[in-house]
């Protein structure tokens, strides 16, 4: 007996191509990591990237500093000359309630010290939220000015990070803080 029913795929979904919106300014300046681009919205930094295989997200687009941007460039310049220790910038920055959370928590890390995924789970009432705390941490979009860097494993291993080279960045960044990781 054959059956008369046919198998109707579902209709797919239409992709959007995903674009990364044009930032209203842009500047780039040099550093020991490697080369940085920051983004402004005209009030606040929008966003931090660390070259990665000698390449930048936006860096086929002109640069369009403002006085937002030159004084980030100035405080940057200043962190890695080892004369600052916090930033003073304003900030805005796109993501959820968690990873704003998250980001508040790293903002209060002061220089030099360094937490764990699972300690910023627990401050925010999530015990198991390691991996949740780890994505929050990974989408950072300014990093140095948000030290993620210096969040490590719960036994004080360098598990990861997104910006540069990744931990070979991450290391660098540590040691010019002066933390000492376990053996």
């Amino acid at each position: 007996m054959s059956d008369s029913r046919q198998l109707v795929s579902a209709p797919r979904p239409m992709v959007e191509a995903m674009t990364t919106p044009i930032p209203l300014f842009l500047v780039r300046t040099s550093s020991p990591i490697g080369r940085l681009e920051l983004t402004s919205d005209g009030d606040a930094i929008t966003s931090l990237s660390i070259e990665r295989g000698g390449r930048l997200p936006l860096e086929t687009l002109p640069e369009n500093p403002n006085a937002v941007l030159d004084e980030a460039v100035r405080q940057l310049g200043e962190y890695f000359a080892g004369t600052r220790t916090a930033f003073e910038l304003p900030l805005h920055l796109a993501g959820t309630d968690f990873q704003k959370a998250v980001w508040q928590i790293l903002a209060e890390l002061p220089f030099g010290e360094c937490t764990s995924y699972g300690e910023i789970g627990q401050r925010l009432g999530r015990l198991t939220g390691g991996r949740a705390v780890g994505g929050a941490v990974g989408a950072n979009p300014v990093p140095l000015i948000i030290g993620c860097h210096r969040v490590l494993s719960s036994t004080g291993r360098v598990t990861g990070y997104s910006g540069g080279e990744g931990i070979p960045t991450k290391l660098w960044l540590l040691a010019h803080e002066g933390i000492v990781l376990a053996a």
